[in-house]
């Protein structure tokens, strides 16, 4: 075989890889050569390239294409798709936008677009999108994220940014060597570390992880699954209810204060408000002492395991990781704000190897020792509105148009959606509550997709327009946290009329008079040249050129000399390098958000209750947690061969502790149905005592696949069953994690999954 390192290079969300092709298709994708753990997520994509489920043409609803706008919507997912030429598509999408924009104006044009696009600075499905609309008048935003919405809107608060630490992680580099103990409350789980949101040159976080055991690091993980820790690190497993983490950080604060073990003159000169938190956790303010017995009692660990653990944390340079997991349930602001807390107590902040930690392994780069980059993107050009939601609330956006909602000390109104938009996403994997988002996704006159594959975002909605993939066209690959830079090629030939976002975008553009404006005159090559030039000129170091780089296919942006210590810069010296708080410090008690008058988000870390949890479990009386898979990204590629192979009988996996399974009648390799009054889904078990009794866990990703609108998912999305409510006022989150269910095995035969099976298509002269 002749050197693979001849081959062309392609970046994805999972890796970069050598491509061999074959008359214009790919056929294997190779592990880049400077990876040491190569993810073999992104092969999955070369079985299902072409073949039923690729979208290959403009698709339209039948009952939206014969009797227009609003018809019939009940029957999206149902009806049959008409196959039309692009100039059709093109015009009855010009069309619609003109007619919306005029009759409601384009805040009524919703493009949230939330998802894991391309990897490519280019090639980016949402950017595109917004580029587009802003050409066009405008749409309604979403703001934040699923992965840590809470955290996002909470931590600026506390720290002045959030994304500027979660860029500056203390590294595995820092860890190595000075880090005694390394708590995780909610592990290290090295699955997710296989992606990035740009795009992963080599991976870290094993080799990071087993430097740091092997330098002597002790690790503690807290949380109700044992696989979010490697097995060959020996690390303790505390196993506390699912939710509990305030109440254990509280605990946590105060044995140091009552044993005096918290650093004073660190918080006297670092933070601010720390004595209204310890009036609280002291109960002072409340009447309840936070001590270790009050925690024991929420989440179900010993109190003297409790008082143990904070010793140990305080007479060792401690590491304090909490997972993006962590804001994923209800009242999620709260984890990360005693996390901090708890940290700065402890004097460890800008110290190698100490402090705090934001989701080691939540992404390859959490961790990696990097130079930040600053790349160049396409522009998205002028905003002509400023709407918004936060990115989790689009359900209630739709049914609830007009209404009013608060989020971070705003007050705020849902606008009047008669469009979505949505490109480069799938809110039928990332959203909650899925049976209530479908009766709300009934609600808006027009739903459009780009997609190239028959997801249930496609066939949810009335127009469909047939995307490439990152495989089919040139790109570049550059992410502020990862040191590759990628010259991605084009190493497959699109099939069908299957166009770029770009050209997508173009034509309608062309159609409504505004493709100048659109374009800038530039082609994909003219965009790539501009985008990286812009890169070069803001780059810390002398960057190739383009011709040099695509001859080489890949440079590595070397990092600096120094392991990053978050915060170390502030620590040196809090004058001259203030934190962008009001105070200019760690705000313990913020008087910013206190004066929200949020009772779910006070103005400091507190315990809440969540609205599901096992201390509230008489009705459902298993704990779900619908983790990150480990053979996909969210839904990616779950219809490709990887995905396929992790599935049992065709469905998604179930973990079930023994008893809990015994007491069931339960045994490994059933069917069962998981259920609770929002909805139900079928998982195949296994039976596992790594795994919390009263927890069980189901991954997120199986394509969402009703026997019915609204029914049974018969392939297993554990998100037919979470519930969908903000984590607060203050941050709106999402809060997948605070949902409770009860598993039955299923009787007969069961039905057969569909969700790889196209809808009918038609076609019309």
């Amino acid at each position: 075989m002749s050197d693979p390192t001849n081959l062309p290079l392609t970046a994805n969300h999972w890796g970069t890889y050598r491509v061999r092709s074959e008359e214009g298709q790919a056929v294997e994708m190779l592990g880049f050569e400077h990876d040491p753990d190569p993810s073999p997520i992104g092969s999955g994509i070369l079985d299902v390239q072409t073949g039923p489920t690729r979208i290959t043409e403009p698709m339209i609803r039948e009952s939206w294409l014969e009797s227009g706008p609003g018809s019939n919507n009940e029957k999206r997912g149902q009806e049959p798709f008409i196959a039309v030429p692009w100039e059709t598509a093109n015009r009855l999408i010009a069309d619609d936008i003109t007619r919306i924009s005029r009759d409601y104006g384009n805040a009524s044009i919703y493009a949230g677009c939330y998802g894991w696009a391309s990897a490519g600075r280019f090639h980016h499905a949402p950017s595109q999108l917004k580029r587009f609309l802003n050409t066009v008048g405008g749409y309604t935003n979403s703001f934040g994220t699923y992965s840590f919405a809470a955290a996002e809107a909470m931590v600026p608060h506390i720290l002045g940014s959030f994304r500027d630490f979660i860029a500056t992680t203390t590294s595995w580099e820092s860890i190595e060597g000075n880090c005694d103990l390394f708590v995780a409350f909610g592990g290290v789980p090295v699955k997710n570390g296989q992606i990035e949101s740009g795009a992963v040159g080599a991976h870290v976080q094993k080799k990071g992880l087993r430097a740091a055991h092997a330098a002597g690091t002790h690790f503690i993980n807290i949380g109700p699954l044992r696989s979010d820790m490697m097995d060959e690190l020996g690390a303790e497993w505390l196993a506390p209810r699912p939710g509990t983490d305030p109440a254990i950080l509280m605990a946590l604060a105060h044995t140091l204060i009552t044993e005096n073990l918290h650093d004073e003159a660190f918080l006297s000169r670092y933070t601010i408000g720390f004595e209204r938190f310890a009036a609280y956790v002291m109960g002072e303010s409340d009447g309840i002492v936070k001590d270790a017995d009050w925690a024991a009692s929420i989440a179900e660990l010993s109190a003297d395991t409790i008082t143990d653990l904070a010793r140990r944390m305080a007479a060792q340079r401690t590491m304090i990781s909490v997972a993006w997991s962590l804001t994923r349930q209800d009242h999620g602001e709260q984890a990360y704000w005693a996390a901090i807390t708890l940290a700065a107590m402890l004097g460890q902040i800008g110290t190698a190897g100490g402090g705090i930690g934001f989701g080691y392994s939540a992404e390859n780069s959490i961790g990696n020792h990097f130079t930040p980059l600053v790349a160049g993107s396409l522009l998205q050009g002028d905003k002509p509105i400023d709407n918004f939601i936060p990115v989790a609330r689009i359900t209630e956006m739709l049914e609830n148009p007009g209404g009013a909602f608060q989020f971070n000390g705003q007050d705020l109104t849902y606008p009047d959606t008669r469009m979505v938009w949505w490109a480069g996403g799938n809110p039928f994997h990332h959203h909650q509550d899925l049976n209530r988002m479908l009766r709300a996704w009934q609600k808006p006159e027009t739903i459009i997709t780009n997609e190239w594959c028959w997801t249930a975002m496609a066939r949810h909605s009335d127009i469909v327009l047939p995307a490439t993939t990152s495989l089919e066209r040139n790109d570049l690959a550059m992410t502020q946290r990862d040191p590759y830079i990628i010259a991605m090629s084009k190493v497959s030939e699109a099939p069908g009329d299957a166009r770029d976002d770009y050209d997508i975008f173009r034509g309608i553009a062309k159609q409504m008079g505004v493709e100048d404006t659109f374009t800038e005159g530039r082609d994909e090559a003219d965009w790539l040249r501009w985008i990286y030039d812009v890169t070069r000129q803001q780059a810390a170091v002398e960057l190739p050129t383009l011709k040099q780089l695509r001859k080489d296919g890949f440079f590595f942006y070397p990092p600096p000399e120094q392991p990053t210590a978050m915060l170390r810069e502030f620590v040196a010296d809090p004058v001259a390098n203030a934190l962008k708080t009001p105070s200019g410090k760690i705000e313990i008690f913020s008087e910013t958000v206190d004066s929200f008058g949020y009772d779910d988000c006070p103005g400091h870390a507190v315990w809440r209750e969540p609205v599901e949890w096992l201390g509230n479990a008489e009705k459902y009386p298993l704990h779900l947690i619908s983790n990150q898979p480990k053979d996909k990204l969210h839904s990616q590629l779950d219809h490709g061969a990887v995905s396929r192979k992790g599935k049992l009988k065709g469905r998604e996996p179930v973990t079930l502790h023994p008893e809990d399974a015994a007491a069931r009648g339960i045994n490994e390799g059933d069917i069962i149905r998981v259920f609770n009054d929002r909805g139900a889904c079928l998982g195949v078990v296994i039976i596992s005592d790594s795994i919390r009794q009263g927890v069980m866990q189901m991954s997120t990703g199986a394509w969402y696949d009703p026997i019915e609108p609204g029914g049974l998912c018969k392939h297993g999305n554990p998100n037919v069953l979470t519930i969908d409510k903000g984590t607060s006022r203050l941050g709106q989150g999402p809060i997948a994690h605070s949902c409770l269910v009860d598993v039955e095995r299923f009787e007969g035969e069961p039905p057969e999954v569909t969700a790889f099976v196209p809808p009918v298509i038609k076609r019309r002269s």
